[in-house]
């Protein structure tokens, strides 16, 4: 029983009186409330009530609150920090004794006010020593609050880990005894306490235990190396002995003293999956299947988290995002001096600016520069802009910016319309035009500075101004009107990055949107083809033009694809109407007007304006609409058009979300075949709007343009424990699709999360170097600051996350009493399936066989089409994954799931002797491996 001062468990209020003297019943008082001044007799404000006692004396509430103690390790008192020695059995603090939670004041996103000390650190790793009686040798404490979490990328390899001194020795010939009794539900057991563990026998039958079973403690499923260390040492208690060596070189050992059964425990290996007490004979658990070696496996990474934490400091790790505006003003600040540089070289030496890294010649046009030549190549000669034959001569000069308007911009000969609309779209906002260009005024030394966003990573760019000409001197690629500059320069720092001016052909306008601004893009599919969650119903219009609504009343900058994607076009109907098919126009305006929902659109080339209903000449307009909506009469190229049409004749709307006073924090990491989970732990600290975006590396570098684009998904879960996260329940995902980017948006509580972010249809693809494995960016913008910190994951956090995914957005399916399918399909925004089967018997296996092998376009993260697996009792498993194989291609999934009842894991007559999986789980055990239901 806990002993409880009259301090720790009352609140105590001593009064001090103002003044450091008693206050005369005669003089009046003032009320702390209201400020008005009373009576001397009056015991409470005459106006708010307020009491006397309150406004005349001072009050210290000393009640002892959530990390303001520390234990007594003797007789378990909580005293106040300040305090040396406890205030009921006189014993002296010992820090490195009790590494309590309760030792360690937490702020909400989870980091110690302060730090332990040396001694504690030392014992840090979890280990301690404390002398009890009873039959207990040694005793261990352990936390997770005081740990350091890994500072790795998203997907650190433990390959590239140094690995210090091992911090757990474990004797070869006792190792399984050292495992304690099982539990069906490790999320729902505490970890390892300072009591005797219970002694129990059991035989290896094979069966789990009821739900209602109690046992020992057993392996969390995040458990660090300390944790690992911790259990170990206490459910070795009788049984041989162990050694722990600390991070810091102390030894600690134990010894036991107890009769217990070590002969019976000794000969079992306990599964460090599902804490299943194995036969020693067995090379893999009877009730999931892991193999025996997974708790190698297990250990391995947990010394590579836990060396990794020791190594760096959590300032080293966290990072907080910033005002854009803030992180933008410091980069060009940063590429100012570079240009300064630069431009005093050339002054000094009077020469003129050439990128050697892009230079004037035909490698800076084509893929294959002989190729290209060969072809007919209309790019003769580079010229600098006083050199440039134009239309108008030598007048106006030439200038960076003159007033840029949509109207400018001129396409050239190549096909980078998305690009150019992109750019139109942007023009609409001259002040979001002039931040991608750095430099703003014409330079004389010929070095300019472009800040773009390639694939989600702000970069500024560095070019000179020769442009390709023809033989004329004329500009063969895009050029703006007026002799102006911003136009071309663009285009020529949007070739750098990619490679060459032929890596710009095709495209869409929203990924021009994302490069030029940085900012979230999310496109609002039109068409019911185009919907990457097709259902029996139709297009939700009211949703739709509520989202233009809302995006034109925030002043989004919007974009709409005319006639494109999966749209079957009649060319003569389109120019019949006034529009050019696979064109983008700009979203001026959007109104709900006298019960007309109209947009107002712009063909950035100034002609070909819209003839259908809403025309400028269209019998439909009343002299108030005319009035209200074009008050100065009509403009070239811009026009109004009804939703309905836009509906009929544009495949999208693009959305750019630009914002002033917002956040952003970006984070790049990495996609491994077989393991692909990047986690992230992000911690609210106040209710905030907030946008996810995935990015992955772009398919226009020459290089890796034969590699097809991954799947992607951004997947947003609350978590509890910051030491040691784990998936709780789900925010927010995003769609998975097989392009540049997703992302989704929500709004946060002040809480922790855990971004998880998905890769799956390169697991396959024989990719053996860690310099080959994709790469990819996290883009997180918020209206309120945010603190975000790349984290290692624990090995089965994948397949929790997909499990707890398919539970609250699959479709359920009852297969039989005691078993429910769960599917992740193309109607729940999957880009593929998810198949997850639960087994809710206590002590029967379900064996399931997966044929999807009539699917076309789709890839599997099992190897094969066809799987066949055996489930145990009370789990759940992730039976296969299957993927969208190419983003261009339609694809299509059949699959038929075969069940059966068994009174034990082996397939039996469905697989090989022996087998409980097939194809085998080995290398893919993190998302595979059957999960206790919990």
């Amino acid at each position: 029983m806990e002993q409880q001062s009259p301090h720790s468990c009352h609140i105590r209020y001593i009064i001090l009186w103002s003044g450091g003297k008693t206050t005369s019943r005669d003089e009046p008082w003032t009320c702390k409330k209201c400020t008005l001044v009373n009576y001397s007799t009056a015991m409470a404000c005459v106006v708010c009530g307020g009491s006397k006692l309150k406004s005349i004396s001072s009050i210290e509430d000393m009640t002892l609150r959530k990390g303001e103690f520390w234990t007594c390790s003797h007789c378990t008192l909580k005293n106040s920090l300040h305090l040396p020695v406890c205030s009921a059995c006189k014993s002296h603090r010992q820090p490195q004794l009790s590494i309590a939670m309760e030792a360690v004041r937490e702020r909400p996103d989870g980091q110690s006010y302060e730090e332990q000390d040396a001694a504690a650190a030392a014992v840090g790793g979890g280990v301690g020593v404390g002398g009890g009686g009873g039959g207990s040798g040694a005793s261990v404490h352990q936390t997770s609050a005081s740990e350091v979490k890994a500072p790795t990328a998203l997907n650190l390899p433990l390959a590239s880990v140094a690995l210090p001194m091992p911090l757990l020795q474990i004797p070869t010939t006792s190792a399984a005894g050292l495992r304690g009794s099982r539990s069906p539900s490790p999320r729902m057991q505490p970890l390892p306490s300072l009591q005797q563990p219970q002694q129990r026998s059991s035989s290896s039958s094979g069966a789990v235990p009821k739900r209602h079973s109690t046992g020992g403690s057993i392996v969390p499923r995040n458990i660090s190396i300390a944790g690992l260390a911790s259990y170990n040492l206490q459910q070795g208690q009788g049984v041989g002995s162990a050694s722990v060596v600390s991070a810091s070189g102390v030894v600690v050992s134990s010894n036991s003293s107890s009769s217990s059964s070590s002969s019976s425990s000794s000969k079992k290996w306990q599964c460090p999956a599902c804490t299943y007490d194995n036969c020693a004979a067995s090379v893999v658990c009877e009730i999931c299947s892991s193999p025996r070696g997974l708790a190698s496996v297990v250990l391995g990474e947990a010394l590579a988290r836990k060396s990794i934490r020791v190594a760096l400091t959590p300032a080293d790790i966290r990072q907080e995002s910033k005002l854009m505006e803030n992180l933008r003003q410091l980069e060009e600040t940063e590429a100012l001096t570079k240009w300064q540089n630069i431009i005093q070289y050339c002054r000094d030496n009077s020469e003129l600016f050439v990128d050697d890294s892009f230079p004037p010649a035909p490698k800076s046009l084509y893929y294959n520069p002989a190729g290209g030549a060969a072809e007919g190549n209309p790019v003769v000669q580079w010229r600098r802009p006083h050199e440039i034959n134009c239309d108008g001569g030598a007048y106006p000069p030439w200038a960076v910016f003159r007033t840029p308007l949509p109207s400018d911009i001129c396409q050239g000969v190549l096909g980078n319309c998305w690009l150019l609309s992109a750019l139109a779209v942007l023009a609409e906002r001259e002040d979001l035009v002039k931040e991608v260009l750095v430099t703003k005024e014409i330079c004389g030394q010929g070095a300019y500075q472009v800040r773009l966003c390639k694939d989600g990573k702000w970069t500024t760019v560095l070019v000179d101004d020769l442009l390709p000409c023809d033989k004329r001197g004329h500009l063969v690629y895009s050029q703006a009107k007026r002799k102006q500059l911003w136009v071309p320069l663009i285009e020529k720092a949007v070739a750098k990055i990619h490679g060459c001016y032929e890596a710009l052909v095709s495209g869409r306008a929203i990924e021009g949107l994302a490069t030029l601004t940085g900012a979230p893009c999310e496109s609002i599919p039109l068409q019911a083809s185009s919907l990457p969650m097709p259902s029996e119903d139709e297009l939700d219009k009211d949703l739709i033009w509520a989202q233009l609504l809302s995006s034109r009343c925030v002043r989004f900058l919007m974009g709409a694809s005319c006639g494109g994607g999966n749209m079957k076009v009649d060319e003569e109907e389109y120019q019949q109407k006034g529009l050019r098919p696979r064109h983008a126009y700009s979203v001026l305006d959007v109104k709900d007007i006298q019960g007309h929902r109209l947009l107002k659109l712009r063909n950035p080339w100034g002609h070909y304006s819209w003839r259908g209903d809403w025309s400028d000449d269209s019998t439909l307009w009343t002299d108030d609409l005319r009035d209200a909506l074009m008050p100065h009469g009509a403009s070239e190229g811009v026009f109004w058009i009804s939703f309905e049409d836009v509906l009929n004749y544009f495949d999208c709307i693009d959305i750019c979300k630009v914002r002033s006073g917002w956040n952003e924090v970006r984070l790049q990491g990495t996609l491994q075949p077989l393991c692909s989970i990047s986690c992230v732990l992000l911690t609210v600290l106040e209710p905030t709007e907030a946008e996810f975006t995935l990015f992955q590396e772009g398919q226009r570098n020459s290089e890796k343009s034969q590699r097809s684009q991954l799947d992607l998904c951004v997947v947003i879960f609350r978590t509890r424990s910051p030491a040691a996260p784990e998936i709780g329940r789900l925010v927010e995902h995003s769609k998975r699709q097989v392009r540049g980017f997703v992302g989704c948006h929500k709004m946060l509580e002040r809480d922790i999360y855990l971004l998880v972010c998905l890769a799956f249809n390169h697991w396959h693809t024989g990719i053996e170097d860690p310099h080959q494995y994709p790469q990819c960016i996290l883009a997180i913008h918020s209206s309120k600051r945010l603190l975000v910190e790349q984290i290692s994951p624990s090995p089965h956090l994948l397949a929790d996350a997909i499990i707890s995914l398919t539970l609250t957005k699959g479709q359920r399916h009852e297969g039989r009493e005691g078993m429910t399918a769960y599917y992740l399909t193309k109607a729940s925004g999957w880009a593929g399936l998810v198949v997850m089967v639960e087994n809710r018997h206590e002590n029967k296996w379900i064996h399931v066989k997966c044929d999807c092998q009539e699917s076309y376009n789709v890839v599997s993260t099992r190897g094969e089409l066809k799987t066949v697996d055996s489930v145990p009792p009370l789990q759940r498993q992730v039976i296969i994954v299957l993927t969208q194989l190419e983003g261009s291609g339609g694809f299509s999934i059949a699959h038929r799931l075969t069940h059966r009842l068994a009174n034990s894991r082996g397939l039996h007559d469905w697989g090989p002797p022996g087998a409980t999986h097939c194809p085998p789980i080995e290398n893919v055990h993190g998302l595979h491996a059957p999960r206790l239901i919990t």
